[in-house]
C-alpha cells in the first residue's frame, strides 16, 4: 500500500517499478532527476542490477513528458567494457548543454575479478574506477562511445550527483576520491569538481571542494546546486567522523568560479541530521535540502532555510517518506566500526534523494526504496 498523501505531498508514484522487472534489473538505486531546459522533459537516470553494486550493474534512463506523473523506460545499449576490461556502471548524472544535446556522466568499476567486493575491508580501498562521459543528440535514445575524464594522481574516484550548469555555458561535474582496492596506505578522502567552459568538450584539472587536512572527517556524497549568483554553487555533504566513529549532521559549503578558479567558503555544520542531502536554491531566496536519515524512524525529509543555509528550522521540515527497513543490519549505538559501516551501506534499502523544480510552488522529490532484493525508484510531487 503506497504512503498516504498529505497537504504538501500532493502526488506519489513510481519512476521505475522493480517488481515488474527481470531478476538482473530488480535492484535500482543511485537516483537522479533532471529536467531538460529546452523541452521541459524530465529524465531520471539510475543504476540497475541484480543487487547493489553488482558486477552486472548498468544504466537505466526513464523519461516523463507530463511533469513527472508518468514515466517510460528507454532501451539502452551502453558498453560496460573499457579497453576490453569488464566493468559495471554507477553514479549517473545528466546535463543538456544545448537544445537536444545531452551529456551522461557515469562511474565505471573494474570487474575483471568478479568475486571482489566494491570495498576491501583489509585495505579500506575501493575497486579501480574511471569517470566516463557520453553524448546523445536524440534525447537519450542513443549514445556515443564513452570517453574517459582524466583524474591525474587521484584514485578511488566516483561521481557524486547532479551536474551544475550556468547560463554562460560553464558546467561543473562533482566527484570524490579516496584510495584504490590494493593500496595499503591510509585513505585520504576529498570532494572535487571538474569545470568545463565549452559544453563538456574539455575539462580543466580537478579543483578541491572539501577535504579535512587531518583526514579525520569525511565529506562524502557531495550534492551541488547553483545559487542565484552567476558561477556560484552550494554543496551539501554526508559528514562522517572517523575518529568518533559516527555521522555528524549534514555539512554545507559554498563556492564560486572567479576567473576559472574555485573560491570556497569554509565548510560548516548545519543542524540537519542525516546522510546524503540534495540542495535546491529557489528564486525567492529559499534553500531546500532533501535529506535521507537512517536513524529511527527512517525518513526522507525536505528541509527549508530562509537565510541561505544559516538556519534550518524544525518547523519548516516536511517528512516526505517513512521507511520500514527490512535489511538485516548490525545492532549498534552511536559508534560503529568503519569497515562495518561500509558493509551496512550495501544493505540499506532506501535513500539517494534527488530534487528538481517543477514550478515556483512545487518540487519533484525522487529516491529509491523497497526491500533488499527489490528496489524501485519513487517520486513525490511536493507543494512548497
Amino acid at each position: 500500500m503506497p504512503p498516504a498523501l498529505t497537504p504538501n505531498v500532493v502526488e506519489r508514484g513510481l519512476i521505475y517499478d522493480a517488481t515488474q522487472q527481470p531478476a538482473h534489473r530488480r535492484v535500482a538505486f543511485f537516483t537522479s532527476v533532471y529536467r531538460q531546459p529546452s523541452s521541459g522533459v524530465w529524465l531520471s537516470a539510475f543504476q540497475v542490477g541484480t543487487a547493489k553494486h553488482a558486477v552486472d550493474s548498468t544504466v537505466q534512463i526513464c523519461r516523463s513528458v507530463d511533469n513527472g506523473r508518468t514515466w517510460t523506460s528507454l532501451k539502452l545499449e551502453l558498453a560496460t567494457r573499457i579497453a576490453s576490461v569488464p566493468g559495471s556502471l554507477s553514479a549517473i548524472a545528466l546535463s543538456e548543454t544545448t537544445p537536444g544535446r545531452l551529456l551522461m556522466f557515469a562511474t565505471w568499476f573494474d570487474r575483471s575479478e568478479p568475486d571482489r567486493p566494491l570495498f576491501d575491508a583489509v585495505t579500506q580501498g575501493i575497486l579501480p574506477s574511471k569517470l566516463l562521459l557520453a553524448e546523445s543528440a536524440d534525447g537519450g535514445a542513443t549514445w556515443s562511445a564513452w570517453r574517459i575524464l582524466p583524474t591525474p594522481e587521484l584514485a578511488g574516484c566516483s561521481g557524486t550527483g547532479p551536474i551544475v550548469s550556468w547560463p554562460d555555458g560553464a558546467l561543473a561535474f562533482p566527484f570524490e576520491s579516496f584510495k584504490q582496492f590494493d593500496d595499503p596506505r591510509p585513505g585520504h578522502h576529498a570532494a572535487w569538481v571538474m569545470i568545463s567552459r565549452d559544453g563538456g568538450r574539455s575539462f580543466a584539472a580537478p579543483q578541491l571542494v572539501a577535504r579535512d587536512p587531518l583526514h579525520q572527517i569525511y565529506y562524502w556524497d557531495q550534492r551541488l546546486g547553483p545559487t542565484r549568483k552567476p558561477g556560484e554553487f552550494v554543496s551539501l555533504f554526508w559528514t562522517h567522523d572517523l575518529a568518533q566513529q559516527r555521522d555528524r549532521c549534514v555539512h554545507l559549503g559554498r563556492a564560486r568560479l572567479i576567473g576559472g578558479e574555485l573560491q570556497s567558503d569554509p565548510i560548516r555544520a548545519t543542524t540537519i541530521p542525516g546522510q546524503i542531502a540534495a540542495p535546491l536554491c529557489l528564486a525567492d531566496g529559499r534553500w531546500l535540502a532533501f535529506v535521507v536519515d537512517r536513524g529511527a524512524p527512517c525518513t526522507l525529509t525536505l528541509w527549508q532555510s530562509h537565510d541561505e543555509g544559516l538556519t534550518w528550522p524544525e518547523s519548516n521540515r516536511l517528512v516526505i517518506y517513512v521507511h520500514d527497513e527490512r535489511a538485516v543490519l548490525t545492532p549498534g549505538g552511536e559508534r560503529i566500526d568503519f569497515n562495518q559501516y561500509w558493509e551496512e551501506m550495501g544493505k540499506w534499502s532506501f535513500g539517494h534523494p534527488a530534487l528538481g523544480l517543477i514550478d515556483e510552488d512545487q518540487v519533484l522529490c525522487a529516491f529509491y526504496a523497497g526491500t533488499p532484493q527489490c528496489l524501485s525508484i519513487h517520486w513525490a510531487r511536493v507543494r512548497i
